[in-house]
């Protein structure tokens, strides 16, 4: 008998493997942070014993879901400004509230309240673009969390940055302390092109490719930005950051809606990664990102949720099923993004895009151990003819009832085990108390 740390055994196992093979009574063998074995209970159990075993009974056991473009700490201004136009959510709100309350302790509190609610909602990974980012992978690494990290450039003092120059250097400090992190990778996030000059675009892009990191980036997200860079410089947003030579495969490409198809091929030619926010995109009006034509274009797609100050939740089976309807609506075509591909993209596609689907999106042998389980037994689940349909229409975050990132538990029986959740959540209605007296709230009213 081979030994392992632990055994989940009797479940309904989603692998989202190549072959998409979905094993009925099925066990999984986790030693140390990785899936050693994979397969139906009743051979696991003639191989491997562990000194821990979770019966997975009426349970989907799947990958973790990852979640491609956060702003983590925004969850302090979860509906402070809603039902308005972007540039005036961000010019006359986010930003001045982010000057007046950003600091070290109140990212802090928002990464926590972030990442207690991802991980009720079956989140394992995120990408996160912000400020003070060394607050947010010390919590990540206190609860359990995996999670890029990326301090913003921008042209503009921001709280913990008067200049590019003090974000390089955070950037390249904690390059130098996650390197070898079990959890944390570091990435480079450059705003946006309406944000950054042309050499701050640039000098992001090198740093990155220096580096062998990410470059996050938000582009093309709304008709005021691809008519402003079309005015400015007569070309595409897409087409002007591919003039500018910034566009590889390690770009995170967030939004991505106002692309028309030379620029998709532009996608396609570069291997950019697309990070889809379909909430975000229908709450702020910004459009719907064509996405079914990238799909066919081999374009890497992953789904993220973006900040809970415009989404306003960090939910990736809302974002999963809007993002399914939505595109079958838009397109007036109901085989556009099946269950299946769906689920993918929140997953494995998900991975790709943030290059870590060597290691995480699937469920096989030599990959981490990131896993969450569904309880099947819930009223809104019964019966269940197609496992791919179900988790994507039926199924939503009050499912989640475990989760196991890097072959640790995190949540056991709706219980993250890592943090007091009672008193987060009482610190941050005090934030918000105080936000809320300085900052003129707006309504839809």
């Amino acid at each position: 008998m081979i030994n392992a740390d632990l055994i989940i055994k009797n479940a309904i196992i989603i692998t989202l493997n190549s072959k998409f093979d979905i094993i009925e009574n099925g066990s999984i063998v986790i030693k140390d942070t990785d899936i050693i074995a994979i397969g139906k209970t009743e051979d696991i159990e003639k191989q491997f014993v562990a000194h821990k075993k979770i019966c997975a009974d009426n349970k989907i056991v799947m990958p973790g879901l990852v979640n491609t473009h956060n702003h983590l700490s925004m969850t302090m201004f979860r509906g402070l400004a809603d039902d308005i136009e972007l540039q005036a959510w961000l010019n006359k709100y986010m930003f001045p509230a982010e000057a007046k309350f950003v600091t070290e302790e109140t990212v802090k509190l928002g990464a926590e309240i972030a990442m207690v609610e991802m991980l009720h909602a079956g989140t394992t990974t995120f990408n996160d673009m912000y400020y003070y980012e060394e607050q947010v992978a010390e919590v990540a690494k206190k609860i359990g969390m995996r999670g890029i990290v990326a301090e913003s450039f921008i042209d503009f003092p921001v709280p913990n940055s008067a200049t590019p120059d003090v974000t390089e250097k955070h950037t390249r400090y904690l390059y130098e302390k996650y390197k070898n992190d079990p959890l944390i990778t570091v990435g480079v996030a450059v705003h946006a092109p309406y944000t950054c000059s042309e050499e701050l675009l640039k000098r992001g892009a090198k740093l990155a490719e220096q580096l062998d990191i990410n470059y996050h980036i938000h582009i093309a997200e709304t008709k005021w930005e691809y008519d402003l860079i079309k005015k400015k410089h007569n070309l595409t947003p897409v087409e002007y950051l591919d003039k500018l030579g910034v566009l590889n495969e390690n770009v995170v490409s967030a939004h991505s809606v106002w692309l028309d198809d030379q620029d998709i091929d532009i996608y396609a030619r570069r291997k950019v990664g697309v990070a889809h926010n379909p909430e975000c995109n229908m709450k702020l009006a910004s459009g719907v990102a064509p996405i079914p034509k990238m799909i066919d274009k081999q374009i890497k797609v992953g789904l993220g949720t973006d900040g809970a100050a415009s989404n306003n939740n960090l939910n990736m089976f809302a974002e999963m099923q809007v993002m399914a309807l939505i595109h079958k609506l838009w397109n007036k075509n109901t085989t556009v993004i099946p269950a299946r591909t769906a689920l993918r993209i929140a997953t494995l596609g998900s991975a790709e895009v943030l290059r870590l689907d060597k290691k995480i999106g699937s469920l096989e042998t030599g990959k981490k151990a990131d896993i969450i389980m569904l309880d099947i037994s819930k009223a809104n689940t019964i019966p269940i003819y197609d496992y791919y349909s179900a988790i994507v229409y039926a199924f939503n975050a009050a499912h989640v009832t475990d989760v196991i990132i890097n072959g640790q538990e995190v949540m056991r029986n709706d219980i993250i085990l890592n943090i007091d959740e009672k008193d987060i959540k009482n610190k941050m209605n005090d934030l918000a108390r105080k936000i809320s007296t300085a900052i003129k709230i707006v309504s839809s009213q």
